[in-house]
């Protein structure tokens, strides 16, 4: 009986999650774009909207959102 339970909880301590590797694959989906932008100017706002077509594109927001986003842009 103890062995089967110290098989079980060791077994267990080696589950877990860890921290994140990298952020490549997110990175590619939202990209670069936003750093910096503060919505001030034209060239801040394609920014913003470079940075939301990735995040439509990569399924992060659903399309109810995207299009949200393009209407509150016109």
């Amino acid at each position: 009986m103890l062995a089967a339970l110290m098989t079980g909880a060791l077994m267990a301590a080696g589950c877990g999650t860890s921290a994140l590797a990298d952020a490549t694959g997110l990175r590619r989906v939202v990209g670069t774009d936003l750093v910096g932008a503060r919505g001030a100017t034209p060239a801040d706002q394609r920014k913003i909207d470079r940075t939301v077509v990735g995040l439509c594109a990569g399924g992060v927001w659903s399309a109810g959102e995207c299009r949200r986003h393009g209407e509150a842009g016109q």
